[in-house]
């Protein structure tokens, strides 16, 4: 991942549940789904965890979660946040999403929430999720949807203007297309209102 994006990240890991009053309209919704798409699930492994907020939810619904982020600020509020919740069947480690450790087709879900517009290659981080999932499990991919409307492009240009490490602007047709394109199923979309609004979209890998 990109040494910059990961700069920021490491610098504002403290005050990210903070900024989270002006952005944060979409979540409630945006995490009953998450935790929806996933209740039952086996393993599902978490990738741009920052603090947790989508760590607990999922939490609640799936066996075990392996909760991941790239920056190691992040990881240390994550890890306080899985300790105060006594979420015992977390795990909480630092990875870079390019160079997950999973074999092959050996988990049952990703959750990889508000990350898709801020990797540097997109397909490669699409190929690298589908990679480390079963055939038939799934993808979970919840993305701020920055060029949805005229208010989000606005917010999202003064964002810029503070070093936000954004690398692309979605529409919510435009990651369901980049997500088919990287030979995932998508099984279901909603669009959640906010000053940017969440495209939620999850897929499935085909079965063999």
């Amino acid at each position: 991942m990109n040494d910059d994006g990961r700069s920021y990240w490491e610098r504002h890991a403290k005050n990210y549940d903070r900024s989270m009053r002006l952005l944060g309209g979409p979540l409630p919704r945006m995490l009953e789904l998450s935790a929806d798409a996933v209740r039952g699930s086996g393993r599902v492994l978490e990738v741009a965890a920052g603090t947790g907020l989508v760590t607990r939810a999922i939490a609640r619904t799936a066996h075990e979660v392996i909760a991941t982020d790239y920056a190691r600020a992040m990881v240390n509020e994550l890890e306080l946040r899985v300790r105060q919740e006594g979420l015992t069947h977390v795990r909480c480690e630092q990875a870079d999403l390019y160079a997950l450790r999973f074999a092959p087709a050996s988990l049952d879900a990703v959750v990889a929430a508000n990350v898709l517009h801020l990797v540097p290659d997109l397909a490669a981080a699409l190929a690298a999720l589908r990679r480390v999932i079963r055939p038939g499990g799934r993808l979970v991919v919840p993305t701020y949807s920055h060029d949805e409307t005229l208010a989000s492009r606005l917010v999202s240009r003064l964002l810029a203007l503070t070093g936000f490490p954004g690398q692309r602007r979605f529409t919510a047709a435009r990651l369901r297309q980049a997500l088919e394109g990287a030979g995932f199923r998508v099984s279901r979309e909603e669009l959640i209102p906010g000053v940017i609004p969440i495209a939620y979209v999850q897929a499935e890998v085909a079965a063999a």
